[in-house]
């Protein structure tokens, strides 16, 4: 087959056309980007992020708030000024920076998991149980509040015993 092209408008076009799938797309612009590109929702972080480093041959990431900060779902999480772990599709694995709140116990999230889409279900593994949420809390980053800057929590194994204003 022999192709005749006849203009270099025809030949730029006729070059785009077929080197479009070998051009990358660009790198994600922020950690939020990340995490959609990974199949997770963008709602896992707070608004508050400073600033974020990602080795995109592993997937380790740190995200950086300006302060330590609670957020409400069905429990309450807790973010420290840095948040860490390393991302796979559909999970992150090796997280430290997260707490979630149990009644009054605190448990270091260790991992996130996302079921297929079609199950609407996000797993929170933290450490001693898996908790479940609806992956719709998750859907935009949350607002954050400042935690208190005075931690009166008593740690126990890695889990914390809130104790505000249980001796008064």
């Amino acid at each position: 087959m022999i192709l005749s092209i006849s203009s270099p408008f025809s030949l730029l076009s006729f070059i785009l056309f077929f080197a479009s799938p070998l051009i990358a797309a660009p790198e994600p612009a922020t950690i939020y980007d990340h995490l959609h590109r990974h199949g997770l929702p963008i709602g896992l972080l707070p608004k508050n992020i400073t600033r974020f480093s990602i080795d995109s041959s592993t997937g380790r990431f740190q995200v950086f708030l300006d302060q330590p900060c609670n957020a409400k779902f069905e429990n309450e999480v807790h973010y420290d000024f840095n948040v860490s772990g390393r991302l796979a599709y559909g999970q992150i694995a090796e997280l430290a920076g997260i707490s979630s709140q149990e009644l009054f116990l605190w448990f270091p999230v260790k991992g996130i998991r996302v079921d297929l889409h079609t199950s609407g279900v996000i797993h929170f593994d933290v450490g001693v149980v898996d908790k479940q949420f609806s992956l719709s809390l998750f859907e935009s980053p949350p607002d954050c509040t400042a935690a208190d800057p005075v931690d009166q929590s008593v740690a126990l194994d890695g889990v914390s015993l809130g104790l505000d204003g249980a001796f008064s």
